[in-house]
């Protein structure tokens, strides 16, 4: 019978972390869902039971991940501005974010970087996440332009922090990263104010 109805334990993460490895020795576009399961010890079909296609490997999180934002933002108590409420959006984030290896996103950081299309969809992602929040924020009756900037500012942010967060220089961990980028924005908004 081999392998056929056997449990496969992490089945998800191998194939993450095969594919991340591929994806740097060989580049996105030359790897195949096949050799990524391979790599895995798994089977095509278990890829495709897991992924819709190698692009979903880097981007699969992406619904819960902005669903976990927007609740942070919208969970803010209502004395919170616009910045903290999107501050505890980013803490949200770092809570989910912060439970994967640094390593596997520094992989992941390098694959999305070497590749136009990639970065371009990341864009489009953290586009989307800003709309999300910028909508919940005008739903706590924050105006316009300042849900816009409030939430563009924070999806900034967390692009910056988990750029921080996956170098090789930054040993804190994401929670802190993500922090310390907001202090840092509210340093630069008050230097711009004084």
């Amino acid at each position: 019978m081999g392998n056929v109805g056997r449990w496969q334990p992490d089945s998800r993460g191998r194939l993450q972390e095969a594919a991340l490895v591929l994806f740097a020795e060989r580049g996105f576009d030359q790897t195949t869902a096949a050799e990524i399961a391979a790599r895995a010890g798994l089977t095509e079909r278990t890829f495709f039971r897991h992924f819709a296609d190698k692009r979903e490997v880097l981007f699969g999180g992406s619904d819960l991940l902005k669903d976990r934002i927007v609740s942070g933002v919208s969970g803010a108590p209502a004395s919170d501005g616009p910045l903290d409420a999107v501050a505890r959006g980013l803490d949200a984030a770092a809570a989910m974010l912060g439970q994967f290896r640094r390593d596997l996103s520094r992989k992941r950081q390098a694959v999305i970087s070497a590749n136009p299309e990639l970065r371009e969809r990341e864009l489009a992602k953290i586009a989307d996440y800003a709309a999300a929040v910028a909508a919940v924020l005008r739903d706590r009756d924050v105006g316009e332009p300042q849900a816009t900037i409030a939430a563009e500012a924070g999806m900034t942010l967390l692009r910056v922090a988990l750029e921080r967060w996956g170098s090789a220089y930054d040993d804190r961990d994401l929670t802190t990263t993500m922090r310390d980028t907001i202090t840092e924005l509210r340093a630069v908004a008050v230097a711009v104010d004084g």
